[in-house]
């Protein structure tokens, strides 16, 4: 069964675009990184772009609150030790730190024009290290997490950021670049490595150490194994979200044309089944204790849910007209779904 929540917050985006040879640069995006959850504080944070806030739900008390951020809140990423939350606001130039037990802001930290997304290493330094991209500029703001001082290094001009914590490898892809930059965590020196062009969806496998990024237009995902070489993998039409299951080895890759999730064996790095789910599906969420796959479908007005040990869908649940962004609670069993009509909804599957 299903049942379904009332709605806990309000945002606008923008629609998501995809051209007729693949997906729309960044700048035109929506982000699918606009609603997270931190295993710090057990909470969900979404962005609620029409009211500049942020919309904190948590499950274990029944609480839902807004707080107030920057103009423009477009993604959060959390600090998995400290239990703080940063939250681009892409119309004024900024990042707000929320503190996670508070739910208060406690700094707002200018970063520079158009940031977009954001990533966090936990690991990196006392209290770890904050990656902010920012969109038509050449620059990733490095925010340090004890002191918040907010530096500028020279990368080209990433989309998407994911992050190695165990070796602090910050992984940067750029829609238009052919190569996935890899910037040191400590000494913040950058090197490439290829990988074709039109990258999109990105994901770090922390156990092995494998990187996948999703080629929009090729139909392809891209293994980035430790040892230097890259393995493509053939997934369906324009995969644009890419998630993995450390503890089964498993990939999934959401094919957003073609209505299908890829899934990859991670040992062999081969595509070993396709399972068709909802329209347009466009980002996907793992939860790792039950070893299953939620997948947004936005054209679909629904939430797929896949048993990852059959590779068989379990059940579609309504979530909302246009969920683009979804996050598991592994703790309440809670599917938490950003809908492009306006409202964070959450779905609870029941056992």
């Amino acid at each position: 069964m299903i049942e379904r929540f009332v709605a806990v917050g309000v945002m606008f985006v923008a629609a998501v675009g995809v051209a007729q040879t693949g997906v729309v640069p960044a700048a035109t995006q929506i982000n699918p990184a606009a609603i997270v959850y931190s295993a710090a504080t057990g909470k969900v944070y979404a962005v609620d772009k029409a009211h500049d806030a942020v919309i904190v739900i948590d499950d274990a008390k029944g609480k839902t609150v807004a707080v107030k951020v920057g103009s423009g809140p477009l993604s959060i990423a959390v600090n998995a030790r400290t239990g703080k939350a940063y939250v681009t606001n892409a119309d004024d130039g900024t990042v707000s730190v929320i503190d996670g037990a508070t739910d208060a802001v406690v700094a707002t930290l200018t970063v520079g024009a158009h940031p977009y997304a954001i990533a966090v290493n936990s690991d990196m330094s006392e209290m770890g290290e904050v990656y902010v991209s920012r969109t038509y500029s050449g620059d990733l703001m490095v925010i340090d997490g004890k002191t918040n001082a907010v530096m500028g290094v020279k990368v080209g001009s990433p989309d998407v950021l994911a992050v190695n914590e165990a070796t602090g490898a910050v992984y940067l892809v750029g829609y238009e670049n052919a190569v996935v930059g890899v910037m040191d965590g400590r000494s913040h020196v950058l090197r490439t490595r290829s990988a074709g062009m039109h990258l999109w969806g990105m994901a770090v496998n922390q156990a092995t150490g494998v990187v996948y990024a999703t080629r929009t237009e090729d139909r392809e995902v891209m293994a980035l194994l430790p040892d230097g070489t890259s393995v493509a993998i053939a997934a369906g039409s324009i995969p644009c979200a890419v998630a993995v299951n450390a503890r089964t080895n498993r990939v999934y890759a959401a094919n957003y044309a073609d209505d299908s999730v890829t899934v990859i064996d991670g040992v062999t790095q081969k595509a070993i089944a396709t399972i068709r789910v909802g329209k347009r599906p466009e980002a996907i969420a793992v939860d790792v204790g039950t070893n299953r796959v939620y997948v947004a479908n936005t054209l679909g007005g629904s939430v797929t849910v896949i048993d990852g040990s059959s590779n068989k869908v379990l059940t579609t649940m309504d979530a909302g007209k246009s969920p683009y962004a979804v996050v598991v609670n592994p703790k309440s069993g809670k599917v938490h779904v950003a809908d492009l009509d306006g409202v964070v909804t959450t779905v609870l599957e029941l056992q």
